[in-house]
């Protein structure tokens, strides 16, 4: 059995909950791609996280990535797992590999890594690995490796990863909370089968005994209400100014009749036979400005090109007869 882990320091506890968040989803996949069981999946993250909190604080940060992988692929669960595990269709392919095989891919496409990283975190040589690697690369019906294959296998492993499902998310929170604080999980309480009241399974005569006295609840209730909304509309009524008159059909209110006062004149009085608009009369026609309104019209006319005007006061030149005229009137003569 793993020993807990002693408590960490504050620093020590958060870098490691941040190391930990970051390869939780995907040390669960690939454990349950491996092994094909989910609930053996679970026991070897589990070993491997409390495995790695015991060394973590021993170790540089830059060595954290390796060190857990090596532990969780060193795990008997993945190094070995049983018989009888199974595969969704999408994934398939990863059945019919040897497990030496299908873990060097998922470290390729469920973890995203490289041929030397890989080859150190399974404790093999490079040309081992990538043997392996290439063993585990899916085949077209002529047996050369499929890209496309290799491609769609790759997307739905990093899909899985994605789209965790939330139980088993929280799940992975409370066994990282378990091993930041060195408290082995206990097994949850089961919940009581129903948790809230619901009429529904009493019998129909206890129901139909409870809805008379919620009835008269109700109506204790709104009577109170009720009178308290005829009083408000009675005193408003009352305070509100009656219309009267003329007033009466169009909604505006006398509030009592207009007083007239009638206010001093303080204008001087005219003498007999003098006009009162005299002086502002004379004093607009001084106005040099309203001169030019007085010829407004002329101005006007002259403005547009009119010809100019003939002053009938003044003699006009006589027009001179045309020549043949005046030999006209000698011939007559």
């Amino acid at each position: 059995m793993t020993a807990a882990p002693a408590p960490l320091s504050p620093a020590a506890a958060n870098a490691l909950s941040a190391f930990l968040r970051g390869v939780e989803r995907r040390a669960l996949v690939v454990a349950e791609l491996q092994t094909g069981d989910a609930a053996l999946a679970e026991r070897a993250v589990a070993v491997a996280m409390r495995a790695f909190a015991g060394h973590a604080t021993n170790l540089q940060m830059a060595d954290w990535p390796a060190r857990f992988w090596g532990l969780l692929c060193s795990t008997p669960q993945l190094l070995a797992p049983p018989a009888g595990g199974r595969w969704p269709e999408p994934v398939a392919h990863l059945q019919v590999l040897a497990p030496a095989e299908r873990l060097a891919m998922l470290l390729r496409i469920g973890v995203g890594m490289d041929e030397p990283a890989a080859a150190a975190v399974l404790g093999v040589e490079a040309d081992a690995y990538r043997q392996a690697l290439a063993g585990a690369c899916p085949r077209d019906a002529e047996g050369y490796p499929d890209a496309n294959g290799w491609r769609q296998l790759a997307e739905d492993v990093q899909s899985r990863i994605r789209d965790l499902s939330q139980p088993r998310l929280q799940q992975l929170e409370q066994l990282r909370e378990s091993v930041i604080s060195g408290v082995l999980p206990t097994k949850p309480t089961p919940a009581p089968a129903l948790t809230f009241k619901d009429d529904r399974r009493k019998p129909a005569s206890r129901r139909r005994q409870r809805e008379p006295w919620r009835l008269r609840t109700w109506l204790l209730l709104c009577v109170p209400l009720l009178l308290l909304a005829v009083v408000a509309v009675w005193w408003w009524r009352s305070q509100a100014p009656v219309a009267t008159g003329a007033n009466a059909g169009n909604g505006v209110s006398d509030n009592g009749p207009v007083q007239v006062e009638e206010l001093p004149d303080d204008s001087t009085p005219l003498a007999p036979g003098e006009d009162a608009h005299a002086a502002a009369d004379a004093a607009m026609l001084a106005d040099p400005q309203l001169a030019l309104a007085r010829d407004a019209d002329f101005l006007a006319w002259y403005a547009a090109g009119g010809p100019l005007p003939v002053d009938e006061s003044q003699p006009q030149p006589s027009r001179p007869e045309p020549a043949g005229a005046a030999l006209e009137t000698v011939d007559a003569d």
